[in-house]
């Protein structure tokens, strides 16, 4: 937990790192470390700094403007953007909502075994963490969210980043394998795929909402939030960097949620019995700490959209906790996906990982099309000719990496 003062700085930023980081990710990079070793940390790095340019751009455009990025883009893209972007907002929360169910039901099931069957447990864990994660946004607010994250990644950070300190398999090859890029044989596809997962997708949006919650307005805060983002992606590179490091020392098997069980059951044999619990522990702090974020801050999302559409004439609307919309959307998010936990996913998974790959590069086209123009942004706020190539090469990143996606998801 944070003292309350240094909470007020950074604690935007590590919702952002607490949210970004679930099962998903953290079995991603466990995967990537098994294939590839510690020569891919590089990548982490990396995928953590372009986080951070479209986390600060879409930061910018708020403070400079008063207008959530979402505000900005569907005011001047137009009715099809506002409509497009909503079915792919609709159609994303239910599949990430059922994931992150799924996810915590393994995870605590693993923990406490009470039911005899797993997919049982799976079930019922997840449906109870599912409610007791909106009971907590609903009475709790926002400074219980607050607490409640900060504990989770607590969690995290400890359990992760000690046990690779432990399973580090060489402190020289680690420092090569971040400074020096390098791509094994065969294992393009695993880093760009490192890069992509690192921080999350959609829910990097919801930062801005969550300045609003600590008061930043205005030009002025800028400078305290590119501080608060760079500590947030910071925790967020350490924990893709242990991952890795830890995912190296084994050979994986599995995947999502019950890859990382398999993890702790594979470190319980190199560091003991505390070793396997205390990552456990910290594997439903990830998946826990990234449902509690996405019931938190998604409809915000659903609010602004649907404020935007219920507006033919694009007056600004108050978004908050206390909107109507905001209220169902956060009951249908929790409750709808629930059918998840019952039926195979395998056809959805897939959809998923073709609807993901699909978002940071529309972010980044956004970012280059709002932010490069004075008469929108303002001439001191607008980008630099340096941070519009970045862009641009963001751009082609995540259009490449969207298009390995979508061939793997369909092949």
């Amino acid at each position: 937990m944070f003292p309350k003062s240094l909470f007020s700085i950074v604690g935007p930023g590590i919702l952002v790192a607490a949210t970004g980081v679930g099962a998903g990710d953290l079995a991603t990079a466990a995967f990537a470390g098994s294939k590839l070793g510690v020569a891919v940390l590089w990548a982490v790095m990396l995928g953590a700094l372009i986080k951070f340019f479209l986390t600060e751009g879409l930061t910018r455009w708020q403070l400079a403007t008063g207008e959530t990025l979402l505000e900005g883009s569907m005011s001047r893209l137009g009715r099809p953007a506002q409509y497009l972007f909503l079915i792919y907002l609709l159609l994303w929360s239910f599949m990430v909502a059922a994931a992150l169910m799924s996810a915590c039901g393994v995870a605590a099931h693993a923990i406490f075994p009470i039911f005899e069957s797993a997919a049982t447990g799976k079930i019922i864990y997840g449906i109870a963490l599912s409610l007791i994660g909106v009971v907590m946004v609903r009475l709790g607010g926002y400074g219980l969210f607050e607490k409640v994250m900060s504990l989770c990644i607590g969690v995290m950070f400890v359990t992760v980043v000690v046990s690779a300190f432990l399973l580090a398999p060489g402190w020289g090859s680690v420092f090569n394998g971040l400074i020096w890029p390098a791509i094994p044989e065969g294992g393009l596809t695993w880093t760009i795929a490192l890069m992509g997962g690192v921080g999350g997708t959609v829910t990097v949006l919801c930062y801005g909402y969550w300045i609003r919650e600590e008061g930043r307005f205005g030009a002025d805060a800028l400078s305290l939030c590119r501080i608060d983002l760079g500590i947030g992606y910071l925790m967020t590179a350490l924990f893709g960097l242990a991952m890795v490091i830890i995912g190296s020392t084994v050979q994986m098997e599995g995947r999502g949620a019950t890859l990382v069980i398999r993890l702790a059951e594979r470190l319980g044999e190199q560091l003991g019995s505390v070793g396997k619990w205390a990552f456990l522990f910290g594997a439903l702090g990830a998946v826990f700490s990234s449902l509690l974020g996405v019931w938190q801050s998604v409809p915000y999302l659903f609010s602004d959209l649907f404020g935007k559409i219920r507006s033919p004439r694009g007056e600004p609307q108050k978004v908050s906790a206390d909107d109507p919309a905001y209220r169902w959307y956060l009951f249908g998010i929790a409750i709808l996906p629930m059918i998840g936990l019952w039926v195979g996913f395998a056809k959805m998974q897939k959809l998923y990982a073709i609807v993901g790959a699909l978002f940071m590069p529309m972010l980044a086209l956004v970012l280059l099309m709002l932010n490069s123009r004075s008469k929108w942004i303002g001439e001191r706020h607008r980008n630099h000719p340096v941070l519009s190539g970045i862009f641009i090469m963001i751009l082609v990143f995540f259009l490449l990496a969207g298009g390995m996606s979508v061939q793997k998801a369909l092949g």
